[in-house]
């Protein structure tokens, strides 16, 4: 659910980057109340592991169409919205400045589409009421299923908002409404029950992570999180790695449904204006594009993809970015930390 710079107008991409940086402030000031020194390392590994495991679209049956996950409920049940807002802005503009996915005016979208509403809607107002008289393995996958689907539906719904009010017309709302909100209700089903499985193996192997974001306490001092940061991370690196090769070659969600509606998976780009001055920045920062090695025919090449996608450059784009989002958390907790201790 990545939006091109194309659906959106200066103003509406200009508002949502304003509303969203917004919110990175006050989620950084929150992040700064916070003692807890193993936060910023969870954040970083299951940035890195987000970040892989939105490469692999999974194939939505009898549509044609695909989705991947957007990991902003198994960042916030696991972290606190906070964090996990910082994490999920981390990991989208990583992606839209060295990777090209999602434009950078719609990058404010972007973050807000898939960050505000799990982190500060479907968590605390679904989530955790429905867990709050008891965490069994089957309460927290119906809370997890709900919220998901709940957060997607937003999400997919602001998507159709923003393009309305960029007066996009080649997209009728209500057409553009009625394609958006089935397909990435399916996306969202499979979703809820992947961030179950997630949330029910963490909870197996360290309950207490768990337990230190719902009770507001950092974690004890002696209780270690090497083997979950280790485990983590063997497991983005293996996902970005390998089993990227594997992603559906099918339109996603949004592509489809702007096809459907449109007849092409993108709406033309504007000649002129900050659109096609941020497009060529973007040129000059996305070192793989597309999540492979630059070509001459970058467009051409992407047509002739194949199923399943071995490809050296996916295994570089799959480990390098999952690092590249550890390494920008790490060194957004270092300046968090350095600013607590000039507090204090």
């Amino acid at each position: 659910m990545h939006m091109a710079d194309a659906l959106l107008s200066p103003a509406v991409g200009a508002t949502f980057w304003a509303g969203t940086l917004g919110t990175i402030a006050y989620c950084s000031k929150k992040l700064k109340e916070n003692p807890d020194e193993k936060l910023i390392p969870l954040m970083g590994v299951l940035g890195a592991f987000i970040f892989a495991a939105q490469m692999i679209n999974f194939t939505v049956p009898g549509t044609g169409s695909s989705g991947h996950l957007g990991g902003g409920m198994i960042l916030a049940i696991i972290l606190g919205p906070y964090a996990a807002f910082i994490v999920m802005a981390s990991v989208l503009t990583v992606q839209a400045f060295f990777f090209a996915d999602g434009g950078l005016l719609a990058l404010g979208c972007n973050i807000w589409n898939l960050g505000i509403y799990p982190c500060f809607i479907a968590y605390p107002l679904i989530y955790k009421p429905l867990t709050q008289s008891g965490s069994t393995p089957k309460k927290l996958a119906i809370a997890a299923l709900i919220s998901c689907v709940v957060a997607l539906q937003l999400g997919a719904f602001s998507v159709v908002l923003e393009t309305f009010l960029s007066g996009r017309s080649e997209l009728a709302f209500s057409t553009f409404v009625i394609l958006m909100q089935p397909i990435h209700l399916g996306i969202g089903l499979v979703e809820g029950f992947v961030t179950a499985g997630v949330i029910n193996f963490v909870k197996a192997a360290r309950p207490e992570i768990l337990e230190s974001v719902t009770s507001a306490r950092p974690l004890s001092a002696d209780i270690s999180i090497k083997n979950v940061f280790a485990g983590l991370l063997v497991v983005a690196l293996l996902t970005g790695g390998m089993l990227s090769w594997f992603a559906s070659a099918d339109p996603d969600g949004l592509e489809w449904s702007i096809e459907k509606a449109f007849g092409r998976p993108e709406l033309d780009e504007e000649e002129v204006g900050m659109a096609p001055v941020l497009k060529k920045i973007q040129k000059k920062t996305a070192f793989l594009p597309d999540y492979n090695f630059k070509t001459d025919n970058q467009e051409s090449d992407k047509d002739k993809k194949t199923w399943p996608s071995a490809e050296a450059g996916t295994s570089v784009s799959g480990i390098l970015g999952s690092l590249m989002v550890l390494s920008l958390i790490i060194l957004i907790g270092i300046v968090i930390r350095i600013f607590r201790k000039n507090k204090t």
